[in-house]
């Protein structure tokens, strides 16, 4: 069966094609057959395309001004030139896509239907940076591959499991009634993550306290009991919880009443400001990337260092509320970009969780970048740093879907 994954954001797309070979899941993520990655934000007014497969790279510039008329150019290179991998493109057997919002409705994978399609549209006002892409992407393979069998996997289903009283904002409950509340995002790499965690550990899931801790250039973290999503930081949009790389996090909601009293500011300029001006890149006034602002570090940069410190103040006190829902832990889990390349901050988290036996095993800590133990054998928390694999585990979704309906 042959797998083939597209992953839509606003200025991007990644793909991916798996090849299941046995009526069994592997135990471990396989390399991809062909991978594939579009980057809308390389000129103007246009796309770079760039794929890998067969040991072989292909670049192609893409004009930005029809979007739409991307993926029948990507499709093509499955099955022609150095990097095609399939004979033709009726081999593909299904299709899975990532979806960030799926409102209170959509807790699993789900096989696409008008409805679906119905429902992302609907939610798109609250993720509006996403979900038109990501069901523009759902379209552009109806059109081009037809009536294939589709299925979505949402962002916000491993929190569709929280408690009224982790979800309920407090404020007035008629607001709640209207769909205000705490969604949560990331929940296909919290989700994989706590999975994996409990391979490594050799533990039932179920019987594991996890904060999983997704830290990229979007952060949020999770508190999983019993194998599900209790607690996690981001919630009505991806704007609340951690200091992230150009995003806000959680800032006193008066602050935006006072910048609309006393600014010619707009919603829309307000909204630009703390989704893509602030965080790391509005406190540095440098850049969104952590290996920059440490350059400026080094080069003695006050407002760099202001701003990893208040990126490390902020995810302490954000674990600190994990830990309290959990009320107790037996592992961390780091992963995304910063969580797998960044010992320092895995280090500085670390350390406030000393007191509870924590131990970190420094030379491993400096060492890893991919699935392992950073702790000491002696230590009472587990520390784990583990490479998401979310488009495996869309993959994985759509198999089990796709082989349940034969």
């Amino acid at each position: 069966m042959n797998i083939l994954v597209l992953n839509a954001g606003s200025s991007s797309q990644k793909s991916c094609l798996y090849s299941f070979q046995t009526t069994e899941l592997p135990s471990q993520p396989p390399r991809p057959l062909w991978e594939a990655t579009i980057d809308w934000t390389a000129k103007a007014d246009e796309g770079l395309m760039r794929v890998e497969a067969n040991g072989m790279h292909h670049t192609q510039p893409l004009s930005s001004s029809d979007r739409s008329a991307a993926l029948p150019i990507l499709l093509n290179t499955l099955v022609d030139g150095d990097t095609a991998v399939l004979d033709a493109l009726n081999d593909i057997d299904g299709v899975g896509h990532r979806v960030v919002h799926g409102g209170a409705d959509y807790s699993a994978p789900t096989r696409v239907t008008s409805d679906v399609k119905a429902a992302i549209a609907q939610l798109i006002p609250l993720a509006p940076a996403h979900n038109p892409a990501n069901l523009d992407g759902i379209h552009a393979v109806e059109k081009a591959l037809g009536d294939i069998p589709q299925v979505v996997v949402f962002d916000t289903a491993f929190h569709s499991q929280m408690s009224p009283v982790a979800y309920t904002y407090p404020i007035p409950y008629e607001w709640t009634e209207t769909g205000i509340r705490r969604y949560g995002f990331h929940g296909i790499s919290h989700e994989y993550c706590a999975q994996r965690a409990a391979q490594m550990l050799n533990s039932p899931l179920e019987s594991l306290r996890l904060i999983t801790c997704h830290l990229g250039n979007g952060c949020s973290l999770a508190a999983v009991k019993n194998g599900r999503s209790i607690d996690t930081t981001m919630g009505f949009t991806p704007l609340e919880g951690l200091m992230m790389g150009s995003r806000s996090g959680s800032i006193d909601p008066a602050i935006l009443i006072h910048l609309m009293r006393n600014t010619d500011l707009t919603a829309d300029q307000i909204d630009r400001m703390l989704n893509k001006a602030s965080g790391l890149k509005g406190v540095s006034g440098i850049s969104s990337d952590m290996r920059e602002i440490q350059k400026a570090i080094d080069q003695g940069s006050d407002r760099a260092k202001l701003a990893i410190d208040l990126y490390i103040h902020r995810l302490k006190a954000c674990m600190g509320s994990m830990l309290m829902s959990l009320e107790g832990l037996d592992t961390l889990v780091f992963t995304a970009g910063i969580g797998e390349h960044a010992p320092m901050i895995r280090a500085a988290a670390c350390s406030a969780l000393t007191f509870l036996g924590l131990k970190l095993d420094l030379d491993k800590n400096a060492a890893a970048h991919s699935d392992g133990e950073i702790s000491t054998p002696d230590s009472s928390i587990r520390v784990l740093v583990i490479h998401t694999e979310e488009d495996w585990a869309i993959a994985q979704a759509c198999w089990q879907i796709l082989n349940a309906s034969g």
